[in-house]
């Protein structure tokens, strides 16, 4: 049962949090003065510094502040510097006015007109160096400092700080050059034409299939209808969808993730300065405000819809609306609408309408066989499998419109608002929101994966990067990011373009108008790659084209030994379908290839643990073929049951952070590693740098000595032979 002091403290801060600053007072003034060193009298003085602070009694403020120094707390002391600073700041503006009032100095009518909000939002705020994963935020100034107050509470968490530069915005700005918007509209074309193709062959085949069904089957006769080409019908299909795209998207969202609309007066609480950029936008434009929704999700996301610029949907989370400060909410809205002014979202809407009715699909076959048991499991395994699949399919045929996008939209939010620094702080805050929620609920929520596509930042990259802050530098996690010579390669199958990328971009627009960036990334070039383990790491691929050469170099040959009547085997090859075997012959041999480099044997000397994973992340010139033996001990997170069954959703939390976990199954598992999900576990397997770091499993081990072996190199060799018996075969037939 909680102490009489626990239930003080928390009274008081939810009324700081609140605005009841006298209550606030009255709670956290006993607790100060009888518990000063403990966590609890921490808390209760930083929270007194910001009630005094509001209450204009700054001389309590900065007393408390001057004895917070000497805390033992290293987070504690530097908070206490950086309000201190703020404090004797405001101290002295007080005092400058103080005497120009005494001299006979007259104010403006104006200013004294203000409303009691209005002059608190002005006052300085005393600066918060942690970010929370929850926080009700009525002003930016007292929210953010409540939230250190609330990082200081956590004995299960690591303590740990994040530095926040607070990098200034530009006062007056000049626009940047002007964009060219026909690769992003072509880009769009392009992704139209992908998503209509790959259903209408899915369809297509789908038809094909089910005749081929009816004709072995006795007494049925095969569909003409299912002959017929299915384009039109696609066509029009996705037309109509695509027009009613922001209210059929309404209705999804409201009933299977609870949207509702968000007022401006609720939003104006968190951000006053998101309503007056929109507002502003809107009118320079002639365009009507865009509807405002909030989706009562934990985890920071943001989103926009529709098809015109009159029922444009914006999305935002409750957690991006609590996690964020004023002007960071302000620039991830500017970031949404400038997706409305590129019309990229129109496609993006269309895509999100079909990706989120099959991913539905998946959602309702998973819940479905977590009821069932036994072999009954069995038919919801193979739909779910299945629709997962296409779901997949489908969301590849954006992906390179998904990243392009992104680049447009950070650029125009830091013209609109003259701020890149608050985006890049809002784009790191994301990563750690998405992570902290991840770790929270111990697996990747169904929003969060369905609604990545449109996101700001993928729920992917936050996992490591998000995880990891305050343990290593974002200056040196990202590194890789900025300085890795093949990570354009890594990004192909990604939805997002890399973290580090987009900060360097918005650093460079904030020198350009002469601010200092909210990080300082170091300024080298792009590191010089050694060829050739990024040849063999593409081997499987590079192989090829090479077997197309080495089927021309055939094909030559055997023209040359006819014409010459040496050898008379043009018959055989008369046939162009031996090209197809050489191309498969041409992709056994890479995956041999690399096999040894990617899988090597792993031996208990140089197997690095934990403490080295900041470091393995931190190598900006690693790439996935570079693999590090790894021993990592901590708790297996990950989605339950049949949703689960492929182990897309498989990741470790370890002391240090989260890292993603790939598990490839036997041909006959004693054991599931989703039955393992919420248990400590040893992971044994090789360390991939990548876009998105991960780990191959080779060993799963339980505390009680349960062992799940993971069968990766055992698959590849498997794929190899098939690949080279089944080029023989095509080959030697022709």
């Amino acid at each position: 049962m909680p102490s009489h002091a626990e239930l003080s403290l928390e009274a008081g801060l939810a009324a700081l949090k609140q605005g009841n600053y006298q209550t606030a007072i009255a709670q956290l003034e006993p607790i100060a003065s009888s518990q000063k060193h403990s966590n609890a009298g921490l808390q209760a003085q930083v929270g007194l510094v910001m009630a005094y602070a509001r209450t204009g009694q700054v001389s309590k403020a900065i007393a408390l502040c001057q004895n917070l120094l000497d805390s033992p707390n290293p987070q504690v002391q530097e908070w206490a510097e950086r309000a201190l600073e703020h404090l004797k700041k405001r101290q002295k503006r007080q005092n400058t006015s103080s005497k120009n009032s005494t001299s006979g100095i007259v104010r403006s009518d104006n200013s004294h007109q203000q409303p009691a909000a209005s002059q608190q939002t002005k006052q300085t705020p005393i600066p918060a160096t942690t970010v929370t994963s929850s926080y009700y935020n009525p002003n930016v100034a007292t929210s953010q400092a409540t939230s250190s107050l609330i990082a200081l509470n956590r004995p299960q968490a690591k303590s740990f700080n994040i530095y926040w530069r607070h990098a200034a915005r530009a006062k007056v700005w000049q626009p940047l050059h002007k964009l060219n918007l026909i690769p992003l509209k072509l880009l769009a074309a392009g992704t139209f034409i992908a998503l209509f193709w790959v259903i209408k062959e899915m369809l297509k085949l789908a038809m094909g299939l089910t005749n081929q069904i009816f004709i072995k089957l006795p007494y049925l006769e095969p569909l003409p209808l299912l002959n017929r080409d299915p384009r039109v019908v696609v066509l029009v299909v996705l037309a109509i969808a695509m027009a009613l795209s922001p209210w059929l998207l309404d209705w999804l969202l409201a009933k299977f993730y609870q949207q509702q609309e968000l007022p401006k007066e609720i939003l104006n609480n968190y951000s006053r300065e998101a309503i007056r950029v929109i507002q502003r936008s809107c009118q320079q434009r002639g365009w009507q405000f865009p509807k405002l929704r909030i989706l009562p999700i934990a985890a920071p996301i943001a989103l926009t819809y529709g098809n015109l610029a009159r029922n444009a949907r914006i999305v935002v989370s409750q957690g991006l609306l609590e996690q964020l400060a004023d002007d960071e909410i302000a620039v991830i809205y500017a970031a949404q609408f400038g997706q409305i002014i590129q019309r990229d979202f129109v496609v993006m809407s269309g895509v999100l309408l079909v990706t989120m009715t099959v991913y539905r699909l998946y959602q309702g076959f998973s819940e479905w066989g977590n009821k069932l048991s036994g072999l009954g499991r069995l038919p919801a395994i193979i739909l779910a499998s299945f629709a997962y699949g296409i779901w997949c399919l489908l969301t590849g045929t954006t992906l390179w419109l998904s990243k392009l996008r992104l680049y447009y939209s950070d650029r125009t939010a830091s013209e609109i608002t003259g701020n890149p620094n608050a985006l890049i702080r809002a784009l790191l805050k994301i990563t750690i929101g998405v992570a902290a929620d991840i770790a929270k609920q111990e697996h990747t929520s169904w929003q969060l994966e369905s609604l990545n596509l449109l996101a700001p930042v993928s729920y992917q990259q936050s996992i490591s990067l998000g995880s990891l802050a305050g343990h290593i530098p974002f200056s040196s996690i990202l590194m890789w990011d900025n300085f890795n010579p093949y990570r354009r390669w890594f990004t192909l199958n990604n939805s997002h373009p890399l973290i580090g990328d987009r900060i360097q971009r918005l650093c460079k627009i904030a020198r350009h108008w002469h601010l200092e960036p909210e990080l300082h990334l170091t300024s080298e070039q792009a590191l010089r790659g050694n060829p050739q383990p990024f040849l063999l790491q593409i081997a499987p691929w590079l192989g090829i084209p090479i077997g197309l050469l080495f089927a021309s170099l055939i094909w030559l040959i055997w023209q040359i030994a006819f014409a010459l009547k040496i050898l008379n085997l043009k018959w055989i090859y008369d046939d162009w379908s031996f090209i197809t075997g050489c191309l498969l012959i041409g992709f056994s041999i890479g995956i041999i290839l690399r096999m040894n480099s990617l899988f090597p044997d792993i031996q208990a000397a140089n197997l690095q643990t934990d403490d080295r994973l900041p470091n393995l992340l931190a190598n900006p010139s690693a790439i996935p073929i570079d693999s590090m033996n790894v021993c990592l001990a901590g708790k297996l997170l990950g989605r339950q049951g049949v949703g689960n069954c492929l182990a897309q959703d498989l990741i470790l939390q370890t002391h240090i952070g989260l890292v993603k976990l790939h598990h490839i199954s036997g041909l006959k598992p004693s054991i599931n590693p989703q039955d393992l999900i919420g248990r400590q576990i040893t992971v044994v397997g090789w360390f991939r740098r990548g876009a998105t770091p991960w780990i191959d499993i080779q060993t799963l081990q339980t505390q009680n000595g349960q062992t799940i072996h993971s069968a990766h190199p055992v698959w590849s060799t498997i794929v190899a032979v098939a690949a080279q018996a089944w080029g023989a075969y095509i080959f030697l037939r022709g």
